[in-house]
């Protein structure tokens, strides 16, 4: 299902959207009517609505336009994709008006199985942004599934670990839960996680580092946490007590009603 502003999603509409591509993007898991860290959401939809249009769309009308879509029962994976369909491949220097698309699936069960993921020297255009520019991302998604795994790990040309494709990648010394310092897209599961594990710690992890990794995983809010079983050659437990932490601190986070 699709609704642009609240109303079913014309040909026109997408058809704009897929054309210029120019916008960026929220993805939350609704339980029942609520959403971990919704609050993070939404000002992440105001801040980078503000970066590329010089406006943004009113919260109160982006939730309304969520519970429209998927009530107070079910859980529901919900992507809010902002943009302007008037701006055009040619001019995309007019003034904007963000629009809010609000598309839904049903959320499958969690946990999901261990990742086996293949590392890739890649960085994302402008990382701190959710954007909908998807080609990179998905071309070395691809290829590390036509090699034999489920999904990329992005590594610059000195092998220092970032993100995952759509994800945030975390690891586990014995001791702290470590997050790459580099330069990511900071999610909202990460985030949240980081406010409520205590042993937790920001550092430069680079892929010579992670035979001294007890542990590795991936976060966001479709999976929560995610164990990975491989980055390359390097296998890692498919189950490991502290992902088993980070998935009960996880679940103990309040949802915030929509």
């Amino acid at each position: 299902m699709a609704e642009l502003n609240g109303s079913t999603a014309s040909l026109k509409d997408l058809k704009a959207l897929a054309l210029t591509n120019f916008g960026h993007f929220t993805s939350m898991r609704v339980e029942e009517g609520g959403v971990r860290g919704l609050g993070l959401h939404m000002a992440r939809i105001k801040r980078d609505s503000q970066l590329l249009f010089d406006a943004s769309p009113e919260e109160g009308s982006v939730r309304e336009y969520i519970r429209r879509m998927v009530g107070k029962s079910g859980i529901y994976d919900v992507r809010v994709t902002i943009f302007d369909p008037n701006l055009e491949l040619g001019t995309p220097g007019k003034k904007a008006e963000p629009h809010v698309l609000v598309t839904t699936r049903e959320s499958g069960n969690l946990p999901l199985p261990p990742l086996s993921v293949r590392s890739t020297s890649y960085a994302r255009e402008m990382p701190a942004i959710k954007h909908a520019a998807l080609f990179g991302t998905l071309w070395h998604r691809r290829a590390a599934q036509l090699n034999g795994f489920n999904d990329a790990l992005f590594v610059d040309s000195q092998s220092v670990i970032s993100e995952g494709a759509t994800w945030n990648v975390g690891f586990f010394d014995g001791d702290n839960v470590i997050w790459p310092s580099a330069d990511v897209l900071e999610g909202v599961t990460m985030v949240l996680l980081k406010g409520v594990h205590k042993k937790t710690t920001s550092s430069q992890v680079c892929l010579s580092d992670l035979q001294h990794m007890e542990a590795a995983f991936a976060t966001n809010a479709a999976i929560g946490v995610r164990a990975i079983k491989l980055i390359d050659d390097v296998a890692f437990p498919g189950e490991h007590p502290i992902i088993d932490t980070l998935r009960e601190e996880y679940s103990q986070i309040l949802p915030d009603v929509l």
